[in-house]
């Protein structure tokens, strides 16, 4: 989560888009629901409101989404990172 924290507004949301178009374009591995779940929470520490794709909470586990935010799990890796 750190290397999204680093990460200027403009260079978040451009991440969070791409993300979005690969879930549209069906191409999208579960952890990406998890990336982009890190993007949005950080985005709205940051007083951005981000949009979950309308299937993500039938995708993701809440509560180890939660883990993995209060964690700090997920560093400068991403994805690789979440098992």
């Amino acid at each position: 989560m750190d290397f999204y924290e680093k990460l200027p507004v403009d260079f978040l949301i451009h991440f969070y888009n791409e993300i979005i178009k690969n879930i549209e374009k069906d191409i999208l591995t579960k952890n990406m629901y998890y990336e982009l779940g890190i993007i949005i929470s950080v985005a709205n520490r940051r007083g951005i409101s981000l949009d979950h794709p309308s299937d993500f909470n039938e995708v993701i586990n809440q509560k180890v989404l939660n883990d993995l935010l209060q964690s700090g799990q997920v560093g400068t890796g991403g994805c690789s990172q979440i098992a």
